[in-house]
């Protein structure tokens, strides 16, 4: 089966429209062979991410011809993008060639893509994925969220990641769903649109809910997505209470594309995940890699295998693959998994995994308590060194309003074990965020 299987089915109207261009599929069709005959037999290029159809059309041709494409951010400053283009050695292609002829389908086992990690720990890696990889990816979110070329796929998320151009283009020319780009995830254009599918971040959910005409305009939809960071409680509510329904939240990451995820027509659950998808198992370990017990309390480090796994790293013009645990890849991410197979992500082992005191507390646990006081906005946590305790809980926070700090340590110890408050609040004017709305907190160290 063709990796983005519509094109060669039935033209539709609208197979992609966006702020520059609307492409039926035919069209689309014909201008990526244009890039894919122009550039058949090179080794691997780069593309400029910007939120265009444009961006489409010159992926789809890499895709088309078989040659693995780099998306490059459209933000990106100088030394990052320079940095990109001479890791990957990627020849920097248009989005516009002369008509040609579609070459051959490529193999499954040939790379589709190099998608770039933000470089939170270092300078940015080459994540290399493969054609198969894609489609399992995909086909197995097509079940899971009852994906079908009857619905219409609407987001405004970047063209360089896993969620935005894996899910958000790849997955409706595989599907043969519309796809609409809204260039912005406002909540105005999300409103506009008239989807049935709605991918977004946190951030973009956050804002839809402080826009309520726009979030109840989303109630016709069939399904919300949230991923890439962790949504707040409140949020969930707030779309729960304004469109009729709770958001899906599914978990990935570039290394592994989208790995658990809630089901279109099951049980949902705020600060979930979900279950594994078809094809992908999952387990827990802890720091001498014995296995956690899945009673969903217990945290433990998580770790996935299955079909939708890296190739491995791109270093100096060759694949290096993963370090994988007996066929287990080690995401970096704690968890809890329940006995009915449900994930709660806690964060990053390296700054969501607290231990205070002898005690493991998971970030995300502390900042869902802060965010339910009227006065915080935003909130992120980390621990920072104590002599005594080891590390210490300490809150990042964003107010809307005037609040003691010592109110705020007292409302989380209320709702939460002693030892999971914080023992300093540290007010900000705002959190530090990646383009996908993730704080980084590597930098409130």
């Amino acid at each position: 089966m063709p990796l983005l299987t519509s094109l060669y089915g039935p033209d539709r109207a609208a197979a992609v429209t966006a702020p520059d261009a609307t492409l039926s599929g035919h069209e689309l069709l014909e201008r990526a062979s244009g890039v894919a005959a122009a550039i058949a037999g090179q080794k691997i290029v780069a593309v400029d991410a910007t939120p265009t159809a444009a961006t489409v059309v010159a992926i789809t041709g890499a895709l088309l011809a078989g040659v693995p494409v780099v998306p490059i951010p459209p933000d990106a400053g100088h030394v990052e993008r320079a940095h990109l283009l001479a890791d990957s050695g990627a020849t920097l292609i248009p989005s516009s060639y002369p008509k040609g002829d579609l070459p051959p389908e490529p193999g499954p086992d040939r790379p589709a893509l190099v998608l770039y990690t933000s470089g939170t720990t270092g300078p940015p890696k080459g994540v290399v994925i493969s054609r198969a990889a894609v489609a399992a990816g995909l086909d197995a979110l097509a079940s899971a969220w009852e994906w079908t070329e009857d619905d219409t796929l609407v987001h405004g998320l970047p063209l360089y990641h896993v969620h935005g151009l894996v899910l958000g283009v790849l997955g409706a020319l595989r599907v043969g769903s519309p796809l609409v780009h809204t260039g912005k995830p406002t909540p105005d254009a999300y409103a506009a649109a008239g989807g049935t599918l709605y991918f977004g971040v946190p951030t973009v959910w956050s804002r839809v809910v402080a826009a309520p005409a726009a979030a109840r305009a989303l109630s016709h939809a069939r399904l919300l997505v949230s991923g890439s960071a962790a949504l707040p409680v409140g949020v969930y509510e707030g779309l729960e209470e304004l469109t009729g329904q709770a958001p899906v939240e599914r978990y990935g990451m570039t290394e592994t594309l989208i790995t658990v995820s809630a089901r279109s027509s099951g049980e949902r659950r705020p600060g979930h995940v979900g279950t594994p998808i078809d094809g992908v198992q999952t387990r827990l370990v802890d720091e001498r890699g014995a296995p956690v017990a899945p009673d969903g309390a217990t945290i433990g480090h998580l770790q996935v295998r299955g079909p939708t796994l890296l190739d491995g790293y791109l270093r100096d013009g060759a694949v290096v693959p993963p370090d994988l645990v007996d066929g287990w890849y080690p995401t970096g991410d704690v968890a809890t998994i329940g006995p009915d197979g449900w994930h709660r992500i806690v964060g990053r082992a390296s700054t969501d995994l607290i231990k205070t005191g002898g005690y493991r507390v998971g970030a995300g646990e502390v900042e869902d308590a802060l965010l339910a006081h009227p006065a915080v906005r935003e909130a992120a946590v980390i621990g920072t060194p104590h002599d005594d305790l080891g590390e210490q809980i300490t809150a990042f926070v964003v107010l809307t309003g005037p609040v003691d700090s010592s109110a705020l340590i007292n409302f989380v110890a209320g709702r939460l074990a002693a030892h999971k408050r914080p023992r300093e609040i540290r007010p900000v004017g705002e959190l530090p965020r990646n383009p996908m709305g993730k704080v980084q907190k590597s930098r409130l160290r």
